[in-house]
């Protein structure tokens, strides 16, 4: 898709009555220790969910991109250093294996509100990808901490999109609020989409719900990573 994301396709019997009805949906995505390894799968008992020899591989998680209803489950990978997920990816192979699971739930948003902002890294951009698709709205901001050539190549034409490139590692509060402090919330039509970045994600939505004064229920603010 671009030099810093890779999709990959998965296919199986196993993906039959998959459901993901909303974009910022996520699931499980299990690794084995190498990219063509075995992968031991986990068996329910009345105790739960056991894993052999009582180790669980290492998982992260990931939005749905598309699914074709019956057995193609589409993923798209952010490739940087030290990731697992991103590990895996960068060495995959047609044949490799791996499990997922989920999603354990789903938040559906109306695709029509009048102004939707949203404010993402690198790892909300396959969400936001595929929001755009269905969005129908007046006016949609994007603030996007992604390096503008990279965020430009994965999302192509954003025409509609009033969009903020603030650069790949530059999810900071201090560089978002000038940027976010002149947009104005239509009563009750908008929607706003927060990720990324724990402790940030947690400033963005105090600030739009606290000194805003917008709806907790037309804010949405999920923790896709934490510093550590």
């Amino acid at each position: 898709m671009a030099d810093a994301f890779w999709r990959i396709v998965f296919s199986g019997s196993d993906l039959a009555g998959f459901h993901s009805p909303s974009f910022d949906d996520h699931i499980k995505v299990f690794f084995p220790d190498t990219p063509a390894g075995a992968l031991a799968l986990p068996h329910m008992t009345d105790e739960g969910i056991v894993w052999p020899d009582g180790v669980r591989p290492a998982a992260r998680d990931h939005t749905p991109l598309a699914f074709n209803g019956s057995d193609s489950l589409t993923l798209d990978f952010y490739i940087h250093d030290g990731g697992v997920a991103s590990s895996w990816a960068s060495a995959a192979q047609p044949g490799d294996r791996i499990a997922m699971g989920g999603p354990r739930g789903s938040c559906v948003v109306p695709v029509d509100y009048a102004c939707q902002v949203y404010v993402c890294d690198e790892t909300g951009l396959p969400a936001f990808k595929r929001r755009y698709d269905e969005m129908q709205a007046q006016q949609i901001h994007l603030l996007a901490c992604v390096d503008e050539p990279i965020g430009r190549a994965y999302l192509g034409d954003l025409p509609d999109v009033t969009v903020s490139w603030l650069g790949s590692g530059k999810m900071q509060t201090e560089a978002l609020m000038p940027l976010l402090d002149p947009i104005v919330l239509p009563a009750d039509d908008y929607f706003i989409w927060l990720t990324g970045e724990g402790a940030v994600v947690k400033q963005l939505s105090d600030y739009f719900t606290q000194q805003r004064a917008a709806h907790s229920d037309l804010v949405r603010a999920v923790a896709y990573w934490h510093q550590k």
